[in-house]
């Protein structure tokens, strides 16, 4: 059976301390690194974020603490999600594969994407993945765990793949590492020295 991703598994996941995984304090770091490396590249404030399976939207809190005016969109799969959080924390339904095809009306300084490709196919990776090269203006946030990886937490539908395979997905859309997780878009690239490219071989 596909997993459901409804409150039992996000109870599960995010609040139960026998589960849970991140702490909040860990997550105010993560975003704040995501917030400087975009306006580094950029070269002013942030403005947008769009976060794609965004799950309850917990980014979404700490990147206003440090941004109060910055516009924030998320997007889910979950149904669940999107009938308790898609108005009060502005997430719409959709799948990450629709990425391809989806379009908003301005591109995003920054988009996240947090625990999701390493559960994804690598159809539906290739397919999102086109549309964030397209919709990005500064930095991708692409946090993904490989086979290099001693990865904890949720097991079931993980895909163990070598980084080496994510590298060349993210290459083919026009996405340049510049380490810990993220990703210059096809803009950015002439902004960047030789040394803060990331290499990884394997």
């Amino acid at each position: 059976m596909p997993k459901t991703y409804d409150r039992a598994y996000f109870d599960k996941w995010y609040r139960d301390p026998r589960h849970a995984v991140a702490s909040a304090a860990e997550l105010k770091r993560k975003v704040a690194l995501a917030v400087a490396q975009a306006e580094y590249y950029l070269g002013r404030p942030l403005r947008n974020v769009l976060d794609v399976g965004c799950g309850e939207a917990p980014w979404r809190a700490p990147l206003r603490g440090l941004r109060p005016g910055v516009a924030y969109r998320g997007l889910d799969a979950s149904a669940y999600v999107v009938a308790r959080y898609g108005r009060s924390r502005n997430v719409g339904l959709a799948s990450f594969g629709q990425l391809e095809h989806l379009r908003f009306e301005e591109r995003f300084d920054l988009i996240v994407c947090t625990d999701v490709l390493h559960y994804l196919r690598p159809a539906e990776i290739r397919a999102g993945l086109a549309g964030i090269g397209e919709m990005l203006e500064g930095v991708a946030f692409l946090e993904v765990f490989t086979s290099r990886d001693d990865v904890v937490g949720d097991r079931e539908g993980f895909f163990s793949r070598p980084p080496a395979w994510y590298l060349r997905q993210f290459a083919q859309a026009g996405l340049l590492p510049c380490g810990s997780h993220c990703y210059l878009g096809p803009r950015l690239e002439r902004h960047v020295a030789a040394l803060e490219r990331a290499q990884i071989a394997g």
